[in-house]
């Protein structure tokens, strides 16, 4: 290799070394430098002790020079002042750092003069000094205290010769030792750039864990279903989805609740889960359903699905699934099913009924020609039979022909059901779209909307229309039998995280007897009813992840709609 080229290259990578930033972090920084710094002040201490023990031994050959005494005391004093800067100033801890560094290396070359003779003890300490330099200061500082330490040592070895009659024995043990201190420095360098390398990687890594950490937060926090991780009896994380399945309230005095508050709550309301998820030992799963108490019950949830799951260092992961999605999608199967019957058999049934009902008009005009002849007198078909039995074929023929009107009802009432097999869902604000909706379909009606809250809901719109025409006209209907001025009341509120809407009449209600049968398809208590219009209301409320029922303890009668709300909902009463 050209030397003029080597010599090129070695000195763009010395260039190189010295224009690097820094490479140990503050942190790592400041723990060096002040174990350094306390290892320069119980050295400054041992070098003090070994002097007073010198001068306290009568017998001893050589005493202490005043200048050895000197330097030992102002090193003692500046190691302690340094050391002091360490613990109580963070600010410019490099400068710190280069000032203790060249202190030591003019105190040992001191002590070294002091010393008269060559000392091997002293030169070893100057690798440490040079190795401490490569490792906490910028390169150009380092090289510099190098070169101060190697100067030194050569120029006390070149002056020890020169006062021993020029015996130059010492000065190759110098230059060897100078060369040591380059290789300590380069090796040091080589150190602290690896520990530098591992410092950030090991930085990026924690970065990466804790974003990754965020994330996984983020996606637990968004999850519908509930989760709770139990580690030694104890909840360590719970998300949004578990507070408002158990109906526990994440916020307490506008601050979110601690998972300890969580698990007092989880404790009070819901002993019977928690036992069950603490009964289950460390490494095996399981899987239950739960029924919520009845002060949980607020919600209407009903029952929760519980997963049990061991997890690797023996904490246990609890899945909370809402049963409600489970029975949207029973529904919706069993809307395409009805679906794909009446499909198949409306045009077989409808083609007949037409017919029959076709007939049994024709024969009711029949009768009624019969019964008077062009001119209005009493045909000759009418003296040969009696009014009774002409008026008896008439009442049947109009039977048979409203019985007809109502198969056709209840099959139009069944095709309407199976149209709507894929609910449309569609973000509704209540306090705007029911004034519209009643302004459209109850104008001239007595019905009364209270809204308490303005909530908003996901929900096909379609068969929201549907559900509550139902609900009103079956209130107003029954209304109308009891008293002689037929109103409902329609109330829209919240409870825990769901949104209510309650249809309100003063009708008798339902006998205690038909609550059982109350949702069934074709059941009745109106002779004109066709029964459907209950069951068709539920099954559009569970296809949108919504309940219907029927409160009996309500003081009027009460069907209730509960919808899970889209987002906090924030109390400002407003009536119509």
């Amino acid at each position: 290799m050209n030397p003029a080229k080597y010599a090129s290259h070695l000195i763009a990578v010395i260039t190189d070394y010295l224009e690097q930033d820094d490479i140990l972090p503050v942190p790592q920084l400041r723990k060096l430098g002040l174990i350094y710094s306390s290892y320069r002040f119980i050295v400054s201490l041992f070098f003090m002790l070994m002097v007073y023990i010198t001068i306290r031994a009568a017998n001893s050959p050589s005493l202490p020079s005043f200048l050895q005494q000197t330097v030992l005391s102002f090193y003692v004093l500046l190691s302690l002042i340094l050391l002091g800067l360490f613990y109580t100033v963070s600010k410019h801890m490099r400068r710190q750092l280069a000032f203790g560094l060249a202190l030591d290396v003019i105190s040992l070359s001191l002590l070294l003069y002091t010393a008269g003779a060559p000392d091997l003890q002293l030169t070893m300490l100057y690798m440490v000094v040079v190795a401490a330099s490569f490792m906490l200061l910028h390169g150009s500082q380092a090289l510099i205290i190098t070169l101060l330490a190697i100067i030194f040592v050569i120029y006390q070895q070149f002056f020890y010769a020169i006062a021993n009659s020029m015996s130059l024995a010492n000065l190759g043990n110098a230059l060897l030792m100078s060369a040591s201190f380059l290789a300590v420095g380069g090796l040091s360098w080589s150190i602290s750039q690896r520990l530098g390398q591992l410092e950030k990687v090991a930085a990026s890594h924690a970065k990466e864990v804790e974003r990754l950490n965020s994330i996984n937060q983020e996606v637990i926090s968004q999850m519908v279903n509930g989760v709770i991780v139990i580690d030694n009896k104890q909840v360590v994380l719970a998300n949004l989805a578990a507070y408002q399945l158990l109906s526990i309230p994440n916020r307490n005095d506008n601050k979110p609740k601690s998972v300890a508050a969580f698990q007092q709550q989880l404790g009070e309301q819901h002993l019977q889960l928690f036992d069950a998820c603490l009964s289950v030992a460390a490494g095996y799963s399981r899987t239950f359903i739960y029924e919520l108490p009845a002060v949980a019950n607020s919600s209407v949830i009903g029952k929760l699905r519980v997963d049990i799951i061991p997890l690797r260092d023996d904490s246990k992961l609890i899945i909370l699934e809402d049963l409600r999605r489970e029975q949207a999608s029973a529904q919706q199967l069993k809307l395409a099913s009805l679906g794909q019957l009446t499909a198949s058999i409306a045009h077989e049934i409808r083609n007949p009924l037409a017919a029959i009902s076709q007939a049994s008009q024709l024969l009711i005009e029949d009768v009624m020609e019969s019964e008077m002849g062009a001119d209005n007198t009493l045909s000759p078909f009418a003296s040969n039979h009696t009014n009774s039995d002409m008026t008896d074929n008439h009442e049947l023929y109009k039977m048979i022909f409203s019985q007809t009107k109502r198969v056709n009802r209840i099959i139009e009432d069944v095709l309407k059901l199976s149209r709507q097999q894929t609910a449309n869902q569609k973000t509704i604000v209540l306090a705007d779209w029911m004034p519209v909706f009643l302004d459209n379909y109850f104008k001239g009606h007595d019905v009364f909307l209270h809204i308490m809250t303005k909530p908003t809901i996901s929900f096909d719109t379609h068969q929201l229309e549907q559900v509550l025409i139902n609900l009103i006209n079956n209130g107003l209907r029954y209304s109308s039998y009891a008293h002689p001025h037929a109103f409902v009341e329609i109330e829209i509120y919240c409870a825990d995280n769901d949104v209510i809407i309650d249809v309100l009449d003063d009708g008798v209600g339902v006998n205690a007897d038909n609550l059982s049968s109350l949702f069934n398809p074709f059941f009745t208590t109106d002779q004109s009813g066709t029964g459907l219009g209950l069951y068709l209301s539920q099954a559009f409320c569970e296809a949108n992840q919504a309940r219907l029922l029927y409160v009996p303890d309500h003081k009027k009668t009460c069907f209730r709609l509960i919808f899970p709300a889209v987002h906090d909902n924030v109390v400002n009463p407003v009536f119509i």
